[in-house]
């Protein structure tokens, strides 16, 4: 676990962890909403092999990896990317914060899913032959959502 988290940026610990850093402060359960312990979920499966259909524990794609997430911290999401994103509250990319979902459209088809990290970067299962990972957004062809707490 420690290892993984090494991988994580220390911009995307800040974001999400810095009730940690505070002496007295709560700590991360008490304080994240589950958008946030999703991202955190998301973080420690850093390095985990990209599998076409896959939810995890140990593979995924990308709306196994959300899936998985949000499961984790007791939401339930359909299981593919589209679906995913017509079960959330969409919102404009200004308004984005991280734990939200960042989906990947052409056109009206929306083929790919992350978690919002902050710093326009999103935790994702990219493809075939790659791992979870921390990846700037590469197209501005992306529409963003948000579960409800």
């Amino acid at each position: 676990m420690l290892s993984r988290v090494k991988t994580a940026s220390a911009l995307t610990i800040a974001a999400v962890g810095a009730t940690m850093l505070v002496p007295g402060g709560v700590n991360d359960a008490e304080a994240a909403s589950i958008s946030i312990k999703a991202l955190q979920v998301a973080i420690s499966k850093a390095g985990s092999p990209y599998r076409w259909g896959a939810t995890g524990p140990y593979s995924f794609d990308c709306s196994g990896l959300t899936l998985y997430s949000f499961k984790q911290v007791g939401k339930q999401l359909p299981r593919t990317a589209a679906d995913q994103y017509n079960r959330t509250l969409h919102i404009p990319r200004s308004a984005r914060e991280p734990g939200d979902l960042v989906f990947f459209h052409y056109g009206s088809y929306v083929y790919h899913v992350g978690i919002y990290a902050g710093d326009n970067q999103i935790w994702h299962a990219p493809k075939t032959g790659s791992v979870v990972r921390r990846e700037r957004i590469w197209s501005g062809n992306a529409w963003y959502g948000r579960i409800d707490d």
